[in-house]
């Protein structure tokens, strides 16, 4: 059976069981699942320097992972601003993705999509993102609500409310065809509240799936081991042996 690899950056363990829950129930029998955690890092990703770290802890678990015997047909990152998405690809030698772009192009099939998630610095990180795939002509605008993804996965009744109106605001204010509601631990919320969203409601992590499911069944044969081509110094001895 076909094995996705999903790399959750940021520390939580129950982030990564969500993660994998999710992610194989929308899979089904299509593929394995198989959900790693950073070895470092921040409990959540909220902020540029959190980010920055989370793209040497997406790296590192790869490399550990390979050197563990894993060997995924594809690689989803495990979160809604996919960092360190560049470099891994560069190096995986597999189909790689993360939460935000496998969202971005499901939505995108619609029309113009807006993107609803929790915490106001994601804003200029996902206008980033969006621009460096891409995906600036089919971005409508981005509405963050101020509590954190995790505040929200902790409040799930609190966070349905909230999402369900932000999402409804996002579509009519900036006339979007589609909404992204985005966070690994939103999993789930998007297909609760649908029903209150005029326009189709993308959950990203149902998002992640529907990729992982499309990039194996269409993947080009690769080399077995790929490598970065760096001469690493006081990194991990995973990382340092992939070079």
């Amino acid at each position: 059976m076909a094995c996705l690899l999903v790399i959750n950056p940021n520390t939580s363990a129950s982030v990564s069981e969500l993660l994998q829950r999710h992610l194989q129930a929308r899979a089904g029998d299509a593929l394995q699942v198989k959900a790693v955690t950073a070895r470092f890092g921040a409990p959540y990703i909220a902020c540029e320097a959190s980010y920055a770290v989370a793209q040497h802890a997406t790296l590192d678990a790869w490399a550990a992972a390979r050197a563990h015997g894993e060997r995924p047909d594809a690689v989803l990152i495990g979160c809604f601003g996919d960092p360190g998405l560049f470099a891994l690809r560069a190096g995986a030698g597999v189909p790689v993705t993360g939460l935000a772009e496998a969202a971005f192009l499901s939505a995108a099939k619609r029309g113009r999509f807006a993107i609803v998630t929790g915490g106001e610095p994601w804003r200029l990180m996902l206008e980033r993102l969006a621009w460096s795939l891409g995906y600036s002509a089919s971005l409508a605008g981005i509405h963050t609500v101020a509590p954190t993804g995790a505040q929200l996965a902790a409040d799930p009744q609190g966070a349905r409310a909230l999402l369900a109106e932000a999402c409804r605001e996002a579509a009519l204010r900036f006339d979007a065809q589609a909404v992204i509601l985005g966070g690994a631990g939103l999993a789930g919320m998007a297909a609760d509240i649908a029903d209150k969203v005029p326009v189709p409601l993308i959950d990203s992590v149902s998002a992640g799936a529907e990729w992982a499911v499309d990039a194996i069944r269409s993947a080009t044969p690769q080399p077995s081991s790929r490598a970065f081509g760096v001469a690493w110094q006081n990194v991990s001895w995973e990382l340092e042996s992939l070079g």
